[in-house]
């Protein structure tokens, strides 16, 4: 998060503003295209771990060079689609400066060759989770933001265009993080070896499960490119900029959130296999808690700080950015929250429903907020709008749920968010106290963030948690220290 952060403070220094904004949106013009390839990756990652929790290696195998065949078709059509649709888009719709118009011509076709390389290693990273070699993952995503911290010192001393030459290098990043993966696996896994196979039944069955997450994928995208582009077109990419760099924190904090759950999802599955409905709500429990508990610890100094942190962090921050930033981590908790819902519908199979109501009140959130500054509300309006409808979203994935998984909605109330709300409230009252009382100085907000950050850990444990597991955390905890003491 630090090294992810203090690169795009770099980043937006050197590019500017305004560049920083062009390169923001018409990225996101492009990765509109890529939903399809999201809603097959979600595909992938389910059939692997039900393979492996079965122990079915051939089968797990046949899975592997199936969904990749899929991948490699995907990317082809999608490439294609995004050339002709996306440039017409970018030519006709979008405001970019004209004198800028070459560069973002040079964002856009890097822009495509790099989601073709995110489409390749799909299968490759659904197999490292789907075995659950999380250390691997790890110290790839490590050498990955590593990877964009150089991209970004490149930036410093380049004597040319810097958009341009940004626009190459973050091709580059991928292609190499790919070919380190496909490395991996081949030497550590039997079931990524490389067969001139493709499995027609097995293809109709991943097909009809990544056609529903089609739906829902096209609906994440909406609610977050689709904002992107209406912003553009309301208000220029200066508010683009400003809706980058929230994002940028957003999804430093989402990391570790994204990072937790993927060492849990497959767990998740893999108890639905094996038919242990009783271990798998436990674990759907403890991922909704502890994602709330970590995110609000590490949200909750930037809610109250979100000047000072910005300010320390950029040089310039762009207008509208504080606001767009505190509404965007509560939609970023609210969805974490969310998560082990999706993986549990997802694990049965069954997500036609889930899908489709979802996913239909997801994609709401771009006509609704289209109309809300047609209107001539400001550009936060529009993540207000994504809140709202965020929280209804949240209480419908619980009752689409119950009956997929045998999953109480009452008992997931009672059981995760009667607890986070009652920690929640009350880890606000020492920060608040120290927000309302101290000078406005920078030793005033250190302890303020600091005071956020001891306040959560210990209303967490102390009111948040159950006693299975407060149990769970005091044996992970001496587990770590007596790793370091040896």
């Amino acid at each position: 998060m630090a090294i992810g952060l203090y690169t795009s403070r770099i980043v937006l220094a050197q590019l500017g503003i305004e560049d920083y904004g062009i390169y923001n949106v018409v990225g996101g013009v492009v990765m509109m295209f890529a939903f399809l390839n999201s809603s097959m990756a979600s595909s992938t990652q389910r059939f692997l771990t039900i393979e492996l929790g079965r122990g079915n290696e051939e089968k797990l195998n046949r899975t592997f060079n199936t969904s990749l065949h899929i991948h490699i078709l995907i990317a082809v059509v999608v490439a294609v689609v995004t050339e002709v649709g996306g440039l017409w888009f970018m030519n006709h719709k979008m405001q970019i400066p004209p004198e800028r118009l070459d560069a973002a011509y040079w964002v856009f076709q890097f822009s495509i060759l790099s989601m073709i390389i995110s489409f390749l290693n799909v299968p490759y990273t659904a197999v490292i989770i789907a075995y659950e070699r999380m250390s691997a993952f790890a110290y790839i995503s490590i050498f990955e933001v590593l990877l964009k911290l150089g991209i970004a010192f490149l930036l410093v001393v380049a004597p040319f265009d810097k958009l341009k030459l940004f626009a190459v290098l973050m091709f580059l990043s991928p292609l190499i993080i790919r070919i380190i993966y496909g490395i991996y696996c081949h030497r550590h896994f039997a079931a990524v070896k490389l067969r001139r196979m493709f499995d027609k039944v097995l293809f109709k069955e991943m097909s009809v499960f990544a056609g529903w997450s089609l739906w829902g994928q096209l609906a994440s995208i909406c609610s977050t490119q689709g904002i992107n582009i209406i912003l553009n077109v309301f208000f220029g990419p200066v508010v683009n900029a400003a809706r980058g760099v929230a994002v940028q924190v957003q999804a430093a904090v989402g990391q570790f959130s994204m990072n937790f759950q993927t060492a849990i999802n497959p767990q998740i599955t893999k108890s639905y296999a094996a038919e242990d409905y009783a271990t798998m709500h436990s674990l759907i429990f403890r991922s909704a808690k502890f994602t709330f508990f970590l995110l609000y610890a590490l949200a909750l100094p930037i809610l109250f700080e979100a000047p000072f942190v910005l300010g320390l962090w950029l040089e310039e921050v762009p207008a509208h950015t504080v606001q767009f930033l505190r509404i965007i981590l509560w939609i970023t908790i609210i969805d974490s929250v969310a998560n082990p819902l999706m993986v549990a519908a997802a694990a049965t199979g069954r997500i036609k429903k889930y899908q489709s109501v979802v996913g239909g009140l997801l994609i709401a959130i771009l006509p609704v907020a289209y109309v809300a500054l047609k209107l001539g509300a400001p550009p936060e309006a529009v993540f207000v709008v994504h809140l709202i409808i965020c929280i209804i979203a949240f209480v419908a994935r619980l009752y689409i749920v119950k009956p997929l998984t045998m999953l109480s909605p009452s008992v997931f109330f009672k059981n995760v968010v009667v607890s986070c709300i009652a920690a929640g409230l009350l880890a606000l009252v020492l920060p608040l106290l120290l927000y309302i009382f101290l000078p406005d100085t920078a030793y005033g907000a250190f302890a303020v963030m600091a005071a956020a950050v001891v306040s959560v850990c210990g209303c967490a444990y102390s009111v948040g948690l159950s006693g299975n597991e407060k149990s769970f955390v005091r044996q992970l905890l001496s587990r770590i220290f007596r790793l370091k003491h040896d």
